[in-house]
């Protein structure tokens, strides 16, 4: 698919429930999209396994259609259509890119000894990759489920932020060999959405900065592939805890469908989120159309905003 002009995509994933933190997140990228005139396309990335709810992405469009959100094409399911990812894989492993790895998460850490790459990962230490020489690693064991990893150059590859600026980031020293294929034949994260972005010809990527560090990884899969230039990147600092961490379930039920079965406005979560956003000097009602027309991601906070117990307080008052 070639785009004729800018494209983003609103991209839940249906491995819980919508919360306030990635509303914020969907209607700062929605209000971009249609103050700057881009095509918005709705992809459900339902690819993360047994982790994927049943219902939850039915409930995440209707959650999004009560805030007043709309998009132009869609909704598309990743699992409807697996051929383009292995397509992709197979072009990798064609081209001497990939390698099979056995490792568990357990060995890894066991062998590891650089520190976290961030709060999810570790750096892989290139247990099963090839020697340099290009001979086979040690065969696995014919019984044991591998993984495909990707061959990563000990390079820097530097981009720009639209909203954190310049950055230069070694993939091979943060993450290591990364996983393009898992164990159960799925392609992974990072592999998936790159794929998807290019075929959709998606332009802009409008998310949380707790995925900054995958833009380095994506580069390097958009180049590998052969792929069109990959989208400008804008990433929007999270909506956190008063533990300074992501929203969870750790912080109390912040579901944006909590709010709607107890008849809360949705002009009230908008009017928080628009809040958070920058547009208003304290939480008030507002329309859509409003958080549509007067967002100015210059007036956006750089750092994180926290979900305290009277934003809560301040929904559910009648």
């Amino acid at each position: 698919m070639v785009a004729s002009a800018a494209v983003t995509r609103l991209a839940p994933s249906p491995t819980g429930a919508l919360h306030l933190g990635n509303a914020r997140t969907f209607c700062a990228n929605w209000a971009l999209a249609r103050q700057r005139g881009w095509r918005i396309v709705m992809r459900i990335e339902d690819l993360d396994g047994p982790r994927v709810k049943d219902g939850a992405d039915r409930e995440a469009l209707e959650d999004l259609k009560w805030l007043g959100l709309d998009w132009d094409e869609g909704p598309l399911w990743q699992r409807s259509d697996l051929a383009p990812y292995r397509e992709a894989l197979d072009r990798l492993r064609r081209k001497g890119l990939t390698y099979p790895c056995t490792c568990t998460r357990r060995q890894i850490v066991s062998a590891l000894s650089a520190p976290h790459a961030d709060e999810h990962e570790l750096r892989y230490p290139g247990t099963c990759r090839p020697p340099a020489s290009g001979d086979c690693p040690p065969p696995a064991a014919a019984d044991a489920p591998a993984a495909q990893r990707l061959l990563v150059p000990d390079e820097v590859v530097h981009f720009t932020d639209q909203v954190l600026g310049d950055h230069a980031v070694n993939v091979q020293q943060q993450v290591g060999d990364f996983v393009v294929g898992t164990k159960v034949g799925l392609p992974s994260y990072q592999l998936a959405v790159v794929v998807d972005d290019a075929r959709q010809g998606v332009t802009d990527v409008v998310r949380g900065d707790d995925l900054l560090s995958s833009t380095a990884r994506q580069r390097w899969l958009y180049r590998l592939l052969d792929l069109t230039a990959p989208p400008r990147t804008w990433h929007l600092p999270l909506v956190v805890g008063p533990d300074g961490h992501r929203l969870a379930k750790r912080h109390g039920d912040t579901r944006v469908r909590l709010y709607r079965q107890a008849g809360v406005d949705p002009r009230r979560v908008l009017g928080l989120i628009g809040f958070w956003c920058g547009l208003l000097d304290r939480p008030r009602p507002i329309e859509a159309g409003r958080l549509r027309d007067q967002l100015c991601l210059e007036r956006m906070p750089r750092q994180s905003v926290t979900f305290q117990p009277e934003d809560h307080a301040w929904l559910i008052e009648d």
